[in-house]
C-alpha cells in the first residue's frame, strides 16, 4: 500500500468516526428535547476535524434560548454531557462542538471582530492587549484570529478567570 492510500483510509475511518459521534450526539439530544418538551431540528457536520451538531427552530427559537442559557452556560453544559453521552456509546473522547439556536456562530463573528481589533491595537502600538476571561472556545476562536493576523497570542489565569493575551509578533 502507498502512503497516499494510507492517508486516504485514514482520512475515511476519522470522517466515519466523527459522522458516528454526530449520530449518537443527535439521538442523545433528541431525547433531551423531547423530555423537555422542546421543538427543534438537528444538523449534523463535520467541521475542523471534530463532529459538529446544531439544534435549530424554526420558531425563532425562543423555546432553545432556555437551552443556551445565560452567556451559553446552559449550552456549554449541554455540550459536556453530549459529550459523555458519545463517549459511553464509543469509549473514545468526543471533541464535538454543539450550536444551539446559532448562538455559537453568532458569539464566534463578535469574537473574531474583537481578535481582529485586538491584534490591530497590537500592531499599532507594539504593546500587549489583555482581554476580558473568556471560556475556552471564545479562546479557541481569538486565538485562531490572532495567528491569522500574525500575531501571538497566550491564555493566563485560571478558570474561569482565563484570559487571552495577543503579544507583538
Amino acid at each position: 500500500m502507498t502512503e497516499g492510500t494510507t492517508s486516504a483510509a485514514e482520512g475515511a475511518d476519522t470522517l466515519t468516526r466523527l459522522e458516528q459521534e454526530g449520530e449518537i450526539a443527535a439521538d442523545y439530544l433528541e431525547g433531551l428535547l423531547d423530555i423537555a418538551d422542546l421543538d427543534g431540528d438537528i444538523d449534523m457536520d463535520v467541521e475542523a476535524d471534530r463532529a459538529a451538531v446544531s439544534i435549530i427552530s424554526d420558531a425563532g427559537g425562543r423555546d432553545l434560548q432556555k437551552l443556551v442559557g445565560r452567556d451559553g452556560e446552559v449550552l456549554e453544559a449541554l455540550q459536556e454531557l453530549t459529550r459523555l453521552a458519545v463517549h459511553r456509546e464509543t469509549g473514545d473522547r468526543s471533541r464535538l462542538m454543539l450550536d444551539i439556536a446559532g448562538y455559537r456562530a453568532k458569539k464566534r463573528a463578535e469574537l473574531s471582530e474583537l481578535g481582529a481589533k485586538a491584534a490591530a491595537e497590537v500592531k499599532s502600538t507594539g504593546e500587549p492587549v489583555k482581554l476580558k476571561p473568556m471560556s475556552p472556545f471564545e479562546r479557541k476562536v481569538v486565538h485562531d484570529v490572532v495567528k491569522s493576523a500574525g500575531l501571538r497570542s497566550e491564555s493566563e489565569g485560571e478558570e474561569p478567570q482565563r484570559f487571552v493575551v495577543v503579544l507583538p509578533a
